[in-house]
């Protein structure tokens, strides 16, 4: 059998054009000599496509392009999810996957296993099927899953479910496993589904083909990484990662090597993918953001000119008296080697004239962060100022180290329309910087070596006010990635004081996360969609 393996980026909600992309990727496959071609997880709504569900319109809409494919496709079948009805108690639709020949009744298998943790929220929509059953696809009786059908421990947090929809299936019969899905990237998961589905093919000794959806949909992203595999659990095809593609897999096919990206490299195309995807799928063809001099706005300029082109971003160093000559020549030298195009607008008069206005209110106050605050309330004016007026998409460029602390300024460097690295930690920002500069110096030199610094005030550091990155990083993943308490985490050796001030600004800050712009998700476990904590709450580890 030949499959045809469809990994293709759709758009939440764009039913017109997910309907043509699945089209032309069934013409193009069976072109090739598909026997049977696969899509990904409700590739005709988008994944996910959340509360768009409970519109008047949407699902009939849904249904109506389901069947225009039905009307279009030939006598190879195509699979293909979509949103279907449910017409009898529980929740009021089905995740489902839709089986399409020419001539023939559709055939509609839904979803078992619904996801209800982390970034999913499935049965707020969704009903689960009960009873699983296999179909008859060019001549072969055929399991079709959905994603979370196929994820089985120890891949799991723990045992989420009592049943076991692929074992099911084997046992009735089906000679082989489809699995159309829309599973979300983090740094590693295409390295573990890889192990876990080809345990999957071998320990049921049936032939699996999975097929992934590609490209980011709001804070998510999803890295295709489409996979086959014998009944052995061998390898025998993997799609490329991060890239929409179309291939034909010989399920008599040779065995191959896996190929896996570094870790920086993953993330790097991760990224890239996200704020392309963001950007063009919400109306934007240019970006602006703050070039500080520091490591950050390097790094998300660089994504940014990857992702759209240089000639599509716009950088603005905008100095105080505090801004060191050297941060405003490497952001200056940073735009040329990337070949954006560079403002400089000054706001120390701005500053001068903000703090003239307190200055009989502040009387004898000494300057606190009150003023340090200003600045980069300043700079985000200025910045929307831009996106206002030539209708940029403005990018914030703090690190997830930053945000988890508290450390950023709301409405200040906090305001924007997507936070291109809020879950990416300051050490795992050095690897990035240093990967990027792997062949040639691109971020300078300096401005990775240079201790951090916001410049807010004289000869300010952030080891002033921080603990060492390295520290900081390691306690909030036990605390923020893996729930752990500070009690916990001081028993594996950390010094009691600065967890304790981790831990405590981490809670304290929730309210500020709440209002930060939407960020990409490329961890475990990132602010915003998949952490949901009380803002007004007084529990205390």
């Amino acid at each position: 059998m030949k499959i045809g393996v469809a990994q293709l980026n759709t758009t939440v909600g764009d039913l017109e054009g997910n309907h043509a992309k699945i089209l032309a990727a069934y013409r193009e496959a069976v072109a090739q000599g598909a026997d049977v071609v696969l899509t990904p997880e409700l590739a005709i709504t988008g994944y996910p496509p959340q509360d768009l569900v409970f519109k008047s319109r949407f699902v009939p809409l849904n249904l109506e392009a389901l069947d225009r494919l039905h009307a279009e496709v030939g006598t190879a079948p195509l699979v293909t999810g979509f949103v279907d009805r449910n017409d009898g108690p529980g929740a009021p639709f089905r995740n489902a996957a839709a089986v399409l020949v020419a001539g023939e009744p559709v055939a509609k298998i839904y979803k078992s296993l619904l996801p209800t943790y982390d970034v999913f929220d499935e049965d707020r929509y969704f009903e689960p099927e009960t009873v699983t059953r296999p179909v008859e696809l060019a001549g072969m009786l055929s399991g079709v899953t959905i994603c979370e059908d196929v994820w089985v421990p120890p891949f799991l947090p723990r045992r989420l479910y009592p049943r076991d929809p692929v074992r099911s299936l084997v046992l009735q019969g089906a000679r082989i496993i489809f699995n159309i899905s829309a599973s979300p990237f983090n740094v590693g998961k295409p390295r573990q589904r890889l192990e876990m589905l080809s345990r999957l093919a071998a320990e049921n000794a049936r032939p699996l083909v999975y097929c992934n959806a590609l490209g980011g949909n709001d804070q998510l992203i999803f890295d295709g990484n489409s996979l086959a595999f014998d009944a052995k659990g061998r390898l025998l095809a993997q799609l490329p990662p991060f890239q929409e593609c179309v291939r034909v897999v010989d399920m008599d096919g040779p065995e191959i090597a896996p190929s896996f990206q570094s870790p920086p490299e993953e993330l790097h195309a991760a990224l890239v993918l996200g704020l392309r995807d963001y950007a063009g799928k919400c109306g934007f063809k240019t970006v602006v953001l703050g070039l500080s001099g520091g490591i950050d706005s390097a790094v998300t300029a660089v994504i940014a000119a990857e992702a759209l082109g240089p000639g599509a971003v716009h950088g603005v160093t905008m100095p105080t008296g505090y801004s060191s000559p050297g941060s405003i020549d490497d952001s200056r030298l940073l735009a040329e080697r990337l070949g954006i195009h560079f403002h400089t607008i000054p706001i120390q008069k701005a500053f001068d004239t903000f703090k003239e206005q307190f200055r009989d209110i502040f009387a004898g106050k000494p300057e606190d962060t009150t003023e340090e605050n200003m600045q980069p309330r300043l700079r985000a004016m200025t910045l929307m100022a831009l996106s206002n007026k030539f209708n940029h998409l403005l990018l914030t460029t703090g690190n997830k180290s930053e945000l988890a602390v508290g450390y950023c300024t709301i409405y200040g460097d906090m305001a924007g329309g997507l936070a291109v690295i809020s879950d990416v930690p300051k050490t795992t920002i050095y690897e990035l910087a240093r990967w990027i500069n792997r062949d040639r110096e691109i971020i300078p030199a300096s401005t990775i070596s240079k201790p951090p610094s916001a410049e807010l005030k004289p000869n300010q550091r952030d080891q002033d006010t921080l603990p060492p990155y390295d520290a900081l990083d390691e306690i909030l993943r036990l605390y923020v990635d893996e729930a752990m308490t500070g009690r916990d985490i001081i028993a594996r050796g950390y010094d009691e004081k600065t967890v304790r001030w981790v831990a405590r600004r981490v809670d304290l800050n929730e309210w500020k996360r709440e209002q930060a712009a939407p960020g990409l998700k490329v961890t475990g476990k990132a602010f915003g969609l998949g952490r949901r904590m009380p803002l007004a709450q007084r529990f205390v580890d």
